[in-house]
């Protein structure tokens, strides 16, 4: 039967009972109800949202350790590169724009070299740092020519250029345009005095030469092995982490990299595919330039690297800085772009679209099953997203009629879809954007309890919990694993949600958002603990929810905020333990979460109802540290992660301590 709580009456299939005592002395009881209606569990529930910030592909994911490799961030300097003189070789570097390689490749670096035998290089430190790794062969490409034929040296040294890690010999250089490829192995392990290799990212890539003459370089790369050795790859120790999250689909292109600030800055999606030298690259909205080295098929790669499924969004005629079309004459290039686009990813060989993914190196379709049209819409001020959205929605669907499509207004709780209506044309899904502190996040457990199951899916489609920098602390996995009880409850609605942003540099002058999911070096990487109760909710993760109800529950009291304050909002007493219980219906494991955001430990009673027994041994996973303002980072990436436990006592009836600021995902047996 329903359950009654507030006054207000639970549909029984997807109720958290919740009965607070206000005894404060009471021990919480907490009971499965393992007879109970449950539901099917999204099986796309948790996935990964992409974009670029933070240096999230160039300087993150996407392999590439040069920065600047076509020389066009700065149209007057040659950022990132600097120029090597030994014994006072009196070079010169400059940029040239008067034999450029290509249209994609209008710029080249130019180095003048006056005094033969000593060397004079061009370098770059790549994204605050070269990487070195002991036993690891790094891939260099580059475009040259020369006013007479000459060799080069390629190296991978110290930033003094002391230790040189790798080096190599280009064949001579010819006076025209010509791409060269040479590999770069580093030594094997040990102290450096006896030739070894330390891991480090204190060192630099360069081209260098002794031969007099001049030089001119274009697209210069350098690229360490990659995670399944694909080509224009990803960077492994990354796409483990994420590998280990087992996301379900990823999320792309973003974000308001979708948009880009001008049309002319948007995702352009047909200038990131092909060759490298057919990429021009293009302003990122949070103020750098991407190469587009990161581009469709690269996406689609991703996806098929770590077997998740794409979810596309493709551009709607709208751009961050306000500038829009909802004139069909207008818009209808872009439609038509949109169309290409899917036709790219889900095209057969035979398409025209299709064909030039085979080309690009993928002859096989990619799956695809969802199209969000546009992206954060609600701040569109126009009100023009219906107009647009009705237009992109019927071209894609008399086109593909089985693909579900994704509105970014209509919603009922995120305020920014929420103040546009759902267009007329109606969606399959709603995509809603939730950044708060982590008490809001705990506050926003219980959000789509009664939430009206008669209209579209919803897609929670960027939500964080906005505490630590430059990735998150103790405290917002704690809320963070609160609001993911409350989509796991509801999986029936909310069909699939993704953190963000994903990623960030840690380096100095990397961070754009604060408050990110990984982090990481030129060298080293770790996960936040929001990262860790993401791997947790995921990789415990049945296909049934049960039915969970707590009685005697600690509280907590949250205070308004400064604006609330202001308009007479005042202090509320809300939850402060959080359960969400799935079942594994083939193995017969039930995978019960429980969020603690006290700063007391909870001696906790649970009772499992409906089964036969409950098998006396289990396992604990915990997450948990003694200040909620704990975090890990570069130096530290282990100091708040996951214990995983064997437990006894456990049956139909038993009692745990669950530790203060703590998320335990503890695995029951049953039958």
């Amino acid at each position: 039967m329903p359950g009654l709580l507030f006054g207000r009456r639970w549909p029984a299939a997807f109720s958290f009972f919740i009965l607070l005592s206000f005894m404060g002395k009471a021990q919480p009881v907490v009971t499965l109800r393992m007879d109970g209606t449950g539901h099917a569990v999204a099986p796309k529930l948790y996935g990964l949202m992409t974009e670029e910030i933070n240096y999230s592909y160039d300087g993150g994911l996407y392999g590439e350790l040069i920065r600047n490799r076509a020389f066009r961030n700065n149209a007057m300097t040659a950022d990132n590169w600097s120029l090597i003189e030994d014994g006072g070789a009196r070079g010169k570097m400059s940029l040239d724009r008067q034999e450029p390689v290509g249209e994609a490749l209008p710029v080249s670096l130019k180095m003048e070299v006056a005094e033969p035998g000593m060397r004079t290089g061009v370098a770059n430190e790549g994204y605050w740092g070269i990487p070195v790794r002991p036993r690891t062969t790094y891939s260099v490409s580059f475009y040259a020519k020369a006013s007479k034929a000459a060799a080069l040296t390629v190296s991978i040294e110290s930033r003094d250029g002391k230790k040189v890690y790798a080096k190599a010999e280009s064949p001579a250089i010819g006076e025209g345009w010509q791409r060269y490829r040479m590999t770069l192995t580093t030594a094997d392990a040990g102290a450096v005095s006896a030739g070894g290799i330390v891991p480090t990212a204190d060192a630099r890539f360069v081209i260098s030469a002794k031969e007099a003459g001049t030089y001119w370089f274009s697209l210069v790369s350098l690229f360490p092995p990659t995670y399944n050795n694909t080509k224009n790859g990803n960077r492994q120790d990354i796409m483990q982490m994420l590998a280990e999250m087992k996301p379900a689909f990823l999320r792309f292109p973003g974000g308001n990299y979708l948009e880009g600030d001008y049309f002319s800055t948007r995702f352009d999606w047909k200038a990131t595919v092909g060759g490298l030298e057919k990429r021009p690259g293009h302003p990122s909205p949070w103020g750098y330039r991407s190469t587009d080295g990161m581009g469709l098929l690269e996406f689609l790669l991703w996806c098929e690297d770590l077997k998740m499924e794409p979810l596309l969004a493709v551009f709607a005629g709208y751009t961050l800085k306000g500038d829009y079309f909802e004139d069909p004459r207008f818009l209808q290039p872009f439609i038509d772009e949109a169309l290409d686009e899917i036709e790219y990813v889900m095209g057969d060989a035979s398409t025209k679209w299709g064909a030039v993914r085979a080309r690009d190196g993928h002859p096989a379709p990619f799956p695809l099953t969802y199209v969000e049209i546009g992206n954060e819409d609600g701040f569109d001020r126009s009100g023009s997203y219906e107009k647009r959205y009705n237009l992109f929605a019927a071209a894609i669907r008399a086109k593909y009629p089985n693909l579900k499509l994704i509105s970014t207004t209509g919603g009922k709780n995120d305020w920014l879809s929420a103040r546009h209506p759902l267009p007329k044309a109606g969606a399959d899904v709603i995509d809603e954007h939730f950044y708060r502190s982590a008490i809001e996040m705990e506050e926003m457990a219980t959000l789509y309890d009664n939430y009206d199951r008669s209209g579209p899916k919803i897609f929670v489609g960027e939500w964080a919990s906005r505490e630590g920098f430059p990735t998150t602390n103790l405290n917002a996995a704690l809320g963070d694993a609160a609001f993911l009880t409350g989509l796991e409850r509801n999986s029936d609605l909310v069909i699939m949600s993704c953190y963000a942003p994903l990623f960030v540099n840690v380096s100095p002058g990397g961070m754009q958002w604060k408050s990110d999911l990984i982090g990481y070096d030129a060298l080293n990487s770790y996960g936040s603990p929001s990262y860790h109760v993401q791997k947790m909710f995921s990789n415990y993760l049945g296909d049934q929810t049960v039915s969970v109800e707590g009685r005697d529950l600690p509280t907590q009291v949250k205070k308004p905020n400064s604006k609330d304050s202001a308009a007479g909002v005042k202090p509320k007493t809300i939850p402060a333990m959080f359960f969400s219980a799935t079942k594994d219906t083939k193995k017969g494991l039930v995978y019960l979460k429980v969020v603690n955001a006290t700063s007391v430990e909870q001696d906790v009673k649970f009772v499992v109802e409906g089964v036969k027994s409950v098998v006396s041994q289990g396992t604990e996973v915990v997450l948990r540290s003694g200040n909620p303002e704990d975090t890990n980072t570069i130096a530290e990436p282990g100091k708040v992660v996951p214990v995983t436990s064997v437990v006894k006592g456990l049956g139909k009836d038993f009692k745990r301590k669950v530790a203060a600021w703590s998320v335990t995902v503890l695995q029951l047996q049953i039958k």
